[in-house]
């Protein structure tokens, strides 16, 4: 049996002088730190000097909707994969027949970013050597799972080894960050920080929303009765987060609708939602007012502001009613940019200190206005390819688009996004290379020098991220 093996040459092209420049490109980058400004690890994984990975299922397999959606598409039902119903229903809890499912079914991750993410976690994290498949799955989870039973396989002891310099995390605007409090007070305040993610509390039309508010009341010891004390609270939180060592907030919304509504307005809806009387078309104008006060907020804390948009959240409605959100169902839809994001750029897209980030899941925008759009404002960068396009001919795709318009220093660089922390320098690496590989097409091309393309691809790596995040 031929060993598990990974091309040193993937992602650079087959053009032998392409190859060689991305390959001297690649080589000065590959080791530089990781900074990880945006991602879905959980805290408690590193807060908690004690905690592991669980097992193997759990690591690679449970939390991962990259994975489960994959499988589900071709009809391996998520309780066959650890996933709880809501309703109490039975589903496998013995972890290894849910490794099994899994690989037994590893055939249909080929040529997708998940497979190459996994295939390197399991060759270049935990050493495995033959491919996985049906047969030989049994043996691949006892490796994994002694692995994970080593000291040096704990999540802090693999945060070290994969150069982590600077991980955020994402937490809800009504978190007490306690593990973030026990980091800051063993010395990696600096190095794992919370985000602030207030979605929950201010989309009127979120499930349990009335908990919500009830939980930011609590958090911030103001009680939220009214659209000012909303204000008030929300305020609060964030310069708790900040002091716990935030430098960014988060904000998912299905358009890119920024538009403010009066004060009275955004009272009268706000009081409607307190007594249980919201309907769609008030609650979308209430986020769209939102995420212009949040823009507002920024401009006086300094939390550089994400924008995440263009996703129908749990479109599989008889899934999400069964497993819950995060599951897989959730699915791209055309977006504007130009005018939705008038409101907010009119209001706030040269102040001094202010920043945003923009993400979308509508590549046909990319050149046409979102390249555009961060090409003049000095306040809006272009975060990297997110989600279905975390690829490597996403990627390819983001470079070609944006790049002669909205220039290298008017993006973000990468961030990882992810939940599966083994998956971060895997993640990373791929970025790099794409870059790299990019950067070298325009060396030969004549477009830049050598030594130019060496300089933008420290920026990709390492620099970008660094500066748009504002971390010290």
């Amino acid at each position: 049996m031929s060993q598990w093996r990974l091309s040193e040459d993937r992602c650079f092209s087959a053009e032998p002088n392409q190859r060689r420049v991305a390959r001297q490109l690649y080589e000065a980058v590959r080791d530089l730190p990781i900074v990880s400004p945006h991602g879905h690890v959980p805290p408690e994984l590193l807060g908690d000097p004690n905690a592991r990975f669980g097992s193997p299922a759990e690591l690679f397999i449970i939390p991962d909707h990259y994975v489960t959606r994959m499988l589900y598409s071709q009809g391996v039902p998520l309780e066959a994969l650890g996933i709880p119903p809501r309703d109490g229903g039975a589903y496998e809890t013995d972890h290894r027949k849910i490794w099994q499912t899994f690989a037994e079914h590893f055939h249909l991750f080929r040529g997708t970013p998940t497979g190459l993410w996994l295939t390197d976690e399991m060759i270049n994290v935990f050493g495995v050597t033959e491919k996985l498949t049906g047969e030989s799955a049994q043996r691949i989870y006892d490796h994994i799972e002694a692995k994970l039973a080593e000291p040096d396989f704990t999540p802090r002891a693999l945060f070290k080894r994969f150069n982590v310099e600077v991980l955020c995390t994402t937490d809800a605007a009504t978190d007490d960050l306690s593990y973030h409090k026990a980091l800051q007070d063993e010395g990696w305040g600096h190095r794992v920080r919370p985000t602030f993610r207030p979605d929950a509390v201010v989309n009127l039309d979120t499930p349990g929303w009335h908990e919500h508010i009830r939980k930011l009341s609590e958090a911030s010891g103001i009680d939220v009765t009214n659209y000012d004390r909303f204000i008030a609270a929300l305020e609060n939180r964030r310069a708790f987060f900040k002091q716990m060592g935030a430098t960014a907030t988060d904000h998912a919304a299905v358009t890119a609708d920024t538009e403010p509504l009066s004060h009275a307005e955004a009272s009268k809806i706000f009081d409607s939602a307190l007594r249980g009387q919201i309907d769609a078309r008030s609650a979308a104008r209430f986020t769209a007012h939102m995420l212009h006060e949040m823009a507002r907020m920024s401009s006086e804390d300094g939390l550089v502001m994400q924008l995440h948009v263009g996703s129908f959240r749990n479109h599989n409605r008889r899934l999400f009613e069964r497993f819950g959100p995060d599951r897989g169902a959730d699915i791209p839809v055309a977006t504007e940019w130009t005018r939705a994001l008038l409101p907010l750029l009119n209001s706030f897209g040269t102040h001094p200190n202010f920043r945003v980030i923009v993400f979308t899941l509508d590549e046909s925008t990319y050149s046409r206005e979102l390249a555009p759009l961060a090409g003049h404002y000095p306040a809006m960068l272009l975060g990297p390819p997110w989600w279905f396009f975390d690829s490597v001919k996403g990627m390819e795709r983001y470079l070609d688009r944006v790049m002669e318009t909205a220039g290298l220093y008017n993006t973000a660089g990468f961030n990882d996004a992810t939940r599966a922390f083994p998956s971060i320098p895997a993640r990373h690496d791929v970025w790099r290379r794409v870059t790299c590989n990019w950067l070298a097409g325009q060396v030969v091309t004549g477009l830049i020098d050598e030594e130019d393309a060496a300089g933008m691809a420290y920026e990709f790596a390492y620099g970008l991220a660094k500066r748009a995040y504002r971390l010290p």
